[in-house]
């Protein structure tokens, strides 16, 4: 999805400055957003694909006017709505006015300890052999989804070079909307700057980008 988030390469919104000692979290309200998120997700409901996706899926002007954890609530708010959770109006009141949809699992607090220290595998076994191997040529795909793909904007239909294997991974792009995890085989390709950027890009510049199998093609 060429979505608000998609920004790599894209001019006008500033400089990146990150902060120095930057703090996990610079208010309060942000902790319970992140528990809140967390908590919702373990219920079994949705994946952690289609919780991007619904982030995603925010209108620019609001994500762009929006936090970080500002744009985690409003898509949680999408997912608790889309599932049968709470309905438009109770998200208005504030409170809940029916029963909704019963979890199918909830986090205790004293397990949550052990949950985030256990996380969540994503990576799953695929019978077929990888069809790359390190140092291969390839070209990504050129595809413009109105659903869920990890294959940034600025790297598509560019040729590139795999640097790693990774084995059998989740497909996102078909998890985020109730496809099933449809695992490939996950490499690392590595791109020139200025195969990217055009001759404006730092000399030396590379980039490297996490691509599914589907997104490539042996380069010409």
């Amino acid at each position: 999805m060429n979505g608000p988030q998609d920004l790599g390469g894209q001019m006008g919104f500033g400089p990146i400055a990150p902060e120095a000692n930057e703090p996990l979290f610079h208010a309060e309200w942000e902790k319970r957003a992140m528990g809140m998120t967390v908590a919702a997700g373990t219920m079994g409901h949705w994946t952690i694909d289609e919780s991007r996706f619904q982030r995603e899926s925010l209108a620019p002007v609001d994500y762009y006017a929006s936090s970080y954890y500002e744009i985690w609530i409003k898509a949680l708010e999408g997912l608790l709505a889309r599932h049968g959770f709470v309905d438009a109006e109770e998200l208005i009141e504030g409170r809940a006015a029916n029963a909704g949809t019963k979890p199918k699992r909830v986090l205790k607090a004293g397990e949550v300890a052990g949950v985030l220290a256990k996380g969540f595998a994503c990576d799953r076994p695929v019978e077929a052999q990888p069809r790359f191997a390190v140092g291969d040529k390839v070209r990504t795909s050129n595809r413009h989804p109105d659903t869920h793909t990890r294959l940034p904007r600025y790297a598509r239909d560019k040729p590139g070079t795999v640097e790693a294997v990774h084995g059998g991974y989740v497909f996102p792009d078909v998890n985020a909307h109730g496809g099933g995890e449809a695992p490939q085989h996950l490499y690392t390709v590595v791109f020139d700057g200025r195969t990217l950027w055009g001759e404006d890009c730092e000399e030396g510049l590379s980039v490297s980008v996490d691509a599914w199998e589907s997104y490539l093609e042996p380069a010409a």
